[in-house]
């Protein structure tokens, strides 16, 4: 039988044609609620949400921390906060030790000694022992249990501060996009979150105490829940010495409700945690005040009390500048 010639071409096999071709991804990261460059006039500026989803922070770029080194440097900073917590906690835990360790040699004593008529003289001595060593274990599992609780709510608690400090804000109109945590040392932040004639009546309230609030370092966070923009107007006609007060005064409040988050979606499911843990109703405006080291000092439903700021909080400049700082007051 003959061979079969071996063809002199080699077979070609065909693919199919993609069937979708994909748009090379821009890098960019996406403000989902910005101001706009055109609201910001000589009458007022209008705040404006886009329709389009936002990614979620662990997809910008320089943002890659993730929530187990929240939690790690949320222990790091307990640590800091009570020093003395954990030496406590572990000599706590050696008398416990101590104690049941003499419990235990307490119970085989007195066990024989009750079966032994010869022995019952030692009987009392061995049961106020035992009494001694078996209420030292209650004592000192009472202080460990109170400064473990102790120690997982304060980590509980710096844990969302620090998901807090990793949120995105927009700096003024078409600034750069920073991480909350960037103001820490040079801005006391108020959040102001509820519907947009909410945000619109918190910054007509805020206008009589501008100066005294700048003076304070006091940088405000509008963020309305509703998808509405509120229109928050910075100055008014005028003419003569009316009109250069009105832009004074418009150039002040620029400068104290100039942030705006980005990644909206994000700053709505924090807010929605921290009221579902406060038992807040998720519709309720609530107001929400930072320290200047970016730990939380109050928070609160209904309009941030700004007369109370300007009591409580010290001025960022002069010789107590810096002194004061974590002692900004309970609002």
């Amino acid at each position: 039988m003959a061979p079969r010639p071996i063809p002199s071409s080699p077979a070609t096999v065909s693919l199919p044609a993609p069937l979708l071709l994909l748009p090379p991804i821009s890098g960019k990261p996406s403000a989902s609620f910005s101001l706009s460059s055109s609201g910001i006039a000589r009458r007022g500026a209008r705040c404006s949400a886009a329709n389009k989803p936002s990614p979620p922070p662990s997809a910008a770029p320089g943002n890659e921390v993730s929530g187990g080194s929240s939690s790690s440097m949320a222990k790091i900073r307990s640590e800091v906060l009570s020093p003395f917590r954990s030496v406590r906690m572990f000599f706590y835990l050696a008398f416990m030790a101590s104690a049941g360790l003499g419990s235990l040699i307490a119970l085989t004593q007195l066990l024989p000694a009750l079966g032994n008529p010869a022995r019952a003289a030692g009987v009392a001595e061995t049961l106020k022992g035992l009494g001694i060593d078996v209420a030292a274990v209650a004592v000192f599992a009472f202080l460990y249990s109170r400064d473990r609780k102790a120690s997982d709510a304060q980590v509980a608690r710096l844990t969302r501060e620090e998901n807090l400090s990793r949120l995105k804000l927009r700096v003024g109109d078409g600034g750069r996009v920073v991480p909350l945590s960037e103001l820490r040392g040079s801005a006391r932040l108020v959040i102001v979150a509820g519907p947009a004639e909410f945000v619109a009546e918190s910054f007509r309230r805020s206008r009589p105490f501008l100066r005294d609030l700048m003076e304070r370092g006091v940088l405000v966070l509008p963020f309305p829940t509703d998808g509405n923009a509120p229109a928050l107007e910075f100055g008014e006609e005028g003419d003569g010495e009316a009109e250069a007060e009105d832009e004074e005064v418009a150039g002040k409040s620029r400068r104290l409700w100039q942030l705006t988050p980005v990644y909206t979606s994000e700053w709505a499911k924090w807010l929605a945690e921290q009221k579902k843990m406060a038992n807040v109703r998720p519709d309720s405006p609530v107001y929400l005040s930072l320290r200047m080291d970016g730990r939380v000092r109050g928070s609160g439903v209904g309009y941030p009390p700004w007369q109370a700021f300007v009591a409580q909080l010290p001025q960022v400049k002069g010789m107590w500048s810096g002194l004061f700082d974590g002692m900004d007051g309970r609002v």
